[in-house]
């Protein structure tokens, strides 16, 4: 999976856990929608199967696993910290005129048309 498309797809998670948070605190009684089945889905996306040799020794397969998890864990936190991070320029410059949704909106069409091109 290319880093846009893990950006993007970061991009959907926090869109759908914002739209909850802000269900539940216009209305206490909403049903909290769990967004762990997407977070999940691009997790198992995102990490590769790793086998492991049947003759591997603990260290061995160890390594394999280490081996194969690390570039996507670094991709996957690498598309969080950049969402964060866009998120958190926009509230310390104090501007209030753009929401959450809507400044993920548009990063989400900036992506989209970076991996189109």
């Amino acid at each position: 999976m290319e880093q846009t498309e893990i950006i993007l797809r970061a991009i959907g998670v926090l869109t759908e856990t914002n739209a909850m948070v802000r269900r539940i605190a216009q209305d206490e009684d909403a049903e909290v929608e769990s967004t762990e089945a997407h977070l999940g889905a691009l997790v198992t996306e995102v990490f590769p199967r790793v086998e492991v040799p049947a003759d591997a020794g603990p260290a061995e397969a160890g390594q394999a696993v280490a081996d194969a998890y690390l570039p996507a864990a670094i991709s996957l936190v690498g598309a969080f910290a950049f969402l964060f991070s866009e998120l958190a320029d926009i509230h310390d410059s104090g501007r209030t005129d753009i929401k959450t949704a809507d400044l993920l909106r548009d990063l989400a069409l900036r992506m989209s048309r970076a991996e189109n091109t």
